[in-house]
């Protein structure tokens, strides 16, 4: 294993630096739109800075390349910090933001597949990892690729089972390139989350599932997760709703409201008076380049059987043929 080397002091406050800019960003969107959810970005605006700014490795112009790193945003309602990200390297239009959930614009209340840097559409809670683990285990075992794929979720979204099943999908096929980071900012919709900052029990329920958990800072829990081989990896990371903004942070009945117009300068102020080197800029780490092309080409359906009036045949056998197909489509058009 290599041996891990901290960050040095410059590096790190550029990342904070970014952070409270995510933070700054995410609350602009959020008040031009008068909807959103600003203090569930606050909370992961570290997480994202580190990620995007020091671990993934991807090209900033090319979202969709094949060998870049993977980010699923499982919290889908804190898209604001994920728009933020990209605007901070350059790809989104700062001026974008300000349009955020406007019927002309594409940068939605959740993530959606119709922007290039978004894989997988999330918001419907619990949803993310198990995609995430899909993304996962097409790298390891198809592209044969060196992509790892991140995966951020709320401590409210863990309350769903499908979180637990696709923790034990990605222990059982060993997908040890894949990292959940569980954003444990204390506060659910309306009252806490069932086990509000209580990390332990975090730790244990995930050990459980098959991962190895890491919690110490984060640029070194980062790289300790690309070190593990054989299991997928949980940093449990203990924040807090609404970091950073004075009055409301860890404070109830914040959740899915823009700040209050006479908060607003106040609050940017206060962020920009943190950022010491305003005009600092991180290049991200381009991906490796060992992952074949995808094959585009239109998959062809594989034709019917034919057979003649009367045969009679086992129903094993037509299993993945258009018989069983039909009578898929009647079952779901009868149902639905």
């Amino acid at each position: 294993m290599s041996s891990y080397h901290k960050p040095d002091e410059k590096t790190l406050q550029g990342l904070r630096d970014i952070a409270n800019k995510l933070r700054i960003k995410s609350i602009k969107a959020t008040c031009a739109s008068n909807s959103g959810h600003p203090t569930s970005c606050c909370s992961a605006a570290e997480l994202m800075s580190v990620l995007f700014f020091h671990t993934m490795r991807y090209k900033t112009g090319d979202p969709r390349n094949q060998c870049n790193d993977r980010f699923v945003l499982s919290k889908g309602h804190a898209a604001p910090v994920l728009y933020a990200a990209w605007a901070e390297v350059g790809y989104v239009k700062e001026s974008d933001l300000l349009n955020l959930r406007k019927i002309d614009c594409d940068l939605e209340g959740h993530p959606t597949p119709k922007l290039e840097f978004v894989d997988v559409a999330t918001g419907s809670l619990g949803q993310g990892l198990g995609a995430a683990c899909g993304m996962a285990y097409t790298g390891k075992n198809f592209d044969k690729s060196s992509y790892r794929v991140y995966c951020m979720l709320g401590d409210g979204e863990c309350s769903e089972g499908s979180v637990w099943e696709a923790m034990a999908f990605a222990s059982h096929y060993n997908l040890d390139n894949l990292v959940a980071i569980l954003d444990v900012n204390r506060l659910g919709q309306s009252e806490a989350a069932p086990l509000k900052h209580d990390m332990e029990v975090y730790r244990k329920r995930c050990e459980a599932f098959g991962s190895v958990i890491v919690i110490p800072e984060l640029c070194k829990a980062l790289w300790q997760a690309q070190q593990v081989k054989g299991k997928p990896t949980c940093i449990v990371a203990k924040t807090f709703k609404g970091k950073g903004l004075k009055g409301i942070e860890d404070l109830d009945n914040w959740h899915g409201k823009p700040i209050p117009k006479d908060k607003v300068e106040e609050l940017l102020n206060d962020l920009q008076a943190q950022i010491q080197v305003p005009n600092k800029t991180f290049c991200p780490e381009g991906p490796s380049n060992d992952t074949a092309p995808a094959d585009l080409s239109p998959i062809l359906m594989a034709s019917p059987p034919s057979y003649e009036k009367g045969t009679k045949v086992k129903k094993k056998p037509l299993e993945g043929t258009g018989a069983t197909y039909k009578c898929f489509c009647f079952f779901f058009c009868f149902f639905f």
